[in-house]
């Protein structure tokens, strides 16, 4: 339910509060409302987008976290510059050359509170109230969520097999002066789909012939089950490309540490937005994940991660084609957290979700993932927040749900 925006005397006696109008217009966060019903340790849940605590490399962590306390620098918790750590921005700018072969300034680097602010400084600096955004149909919620706070008209692109319809962008870009296409090329949030590297081509060539910029989320780009990396729309589309980061997937979420790459001329921008917002991000956090940079070694650490996800996911995958209803769709990701699931015409995910949880293992229905009210017989799982024992017992579970209500 919206908050109240007028000023009428409520039931209790009280004035209601003059909330923002936009905030009538800005979703809650439907997933992190399913995680308090699912806290209970009892229920299984493939319904978060949490990492998988046992991969978090604590006591890699520990170390750099004593080696920079223990310094006697008390610099590391004083106040720092708005773009952060420099060392940091080098490291993310080498690695962005290495792993992708892009040329990246640390000068094109802001590092953030994790890549949520990333979406909000570039709603900040670029959405006024009915401009255009076009977005994936299923989208990011937490980028819906973002860019609904500035009240813009979305343009929902559908995504198939291989990336966004081509078609459909070219449509809505002719008719429309579209500010931002936003996109998760890599395993996306939540379909699991990855962008083919000729759809990548198509998308920038289209893109390319207008003024709008592409907001490339690369949260799951690390997270690729084949250790092939494709290239990054930057490659394509260097002036128009914004691209997300984040090293909550690698590292640990809990460091709230992300950062956003953009032309000069953007991140000029994005600088004032971040010093209104919050100054700085984190400056402690920024040096102990330096620290561990410098002392572990982050690719042995991703290539863990991704053969424990790989692992996770062909499981859940083999229980869907075993246990489910032959009517079930589902994605086969190449790397990420998610798989998506859609059920025949008629079935409501929120029914299959309610009834779910009555049997202890709880989903995401996929209703929020979408800017034009579809979604309503769609599924969001998640295989990296759980062990391979929990995916078995949850899944039977859910199968069994699915076939009492088909």
């Amino acid at each position: 339910m919206s908050p109240q925006v007028s000023s009428e005397t409520t039931n209790d006696g009280k004035r209601g509060r003059h909330f923002a109008s936009r905030m009538e217009k800005t979703p809650k966060s439907f997933i992190r409302e399913i995680l308090k019903v699912t806290e209970n340790p009892s229920i299984i849940s493939f319904a978060g987008g949490l990492p998988n605590p046992g991969l978090i490399d604590i006591q890699g962590i520990r170390l750099a976290a004593a080696t920079v306390l223990g310094q006697d620098d008390r610099s590391v918790l004083q106040y720092s510059t708005t773009e952060g750590y420099l060392p940091l921005r080098q490291f993310i700018a080498e690695r962005y050359r290495k792993r992708l072969g892009l040329s990246v300034s640390p000068e094109e680097i802001l590092i953030t509170n994790g890549s949520q602010q990333c979406l909000d400084l570039i709603g900040k600096v670029f959405i006024d109230k009915g401009d255009h955004v076009a977005i994936e149909r299923p989208g990011y919620v937490g980028a819906i969520q973002a860019f609904s706070l500035h009240e813009p008209v979305f343009h929902p692109v559908s995504l198939n097999e291989d990336g966004p319809d081509p078609l459909m962008l070219a449509n809505v870009l002719e008719k429309r002066p579209v500010k931002l296409f936003y996109g998760v090329p890599n395993s996306q949030n939540p379909s699991g789909i990855t962008y083919t590297s000729p759809r990548r081509l198509e998308l920038a060539t289209i893109i390319g012939n207008t003024n709008t910029l592409f907001v490339e989320d690369d949260a799951y780009g690390e997270l690729n089950f084949s250790g092939k990396n494709l290239p990054s729309m930057r490659e394509f589309l260097p002036d128009q490309t914004i691209i997300t980061g984040s090293f909550s997937k690698i590292l640990a979420p809990g460091m709230r540490l992300g950062w956003v790459v953009a032309p000069p001329d953007v991140m000029e921008v994005l600088v004032i937005a971040k010093q209104a917002s919050d100054l700085h991000s984190n400056y402690l956090s920024q040096r102990i994940a330096y620290q561990y940079l410098q002392q572990q070694n982050i690719d042995d650490h991703i290539r863990k991660i991704c053969t424990v996800y790989k692992t996770q996911c062909h499981l859940m995958i083999n229980m869907i084609r075993e246990k489910f209803p032959g009517s079930v769709l589902y994605t086969v990701p190449e790397g990420g957290m998610f798989i998506w699931l859609t059920l025949p015409d008629g079935i409501s995910s929120t029914r299959v979700f309610e009834d779910a949880l009555k049997e202890g293992v709880a989903v995401l229905p996929g209703t929020p993932f979408y800017t034009d009210g579809g979604g309503g017989n769609t599924i969001r799982l998640n295989f990296s927040n759980s062990t391979e024992q929990k995916i078995m017992t949850g899944m039977e579970r859910f199968s069994q749900v699915l076939r009492t209500l088909m």
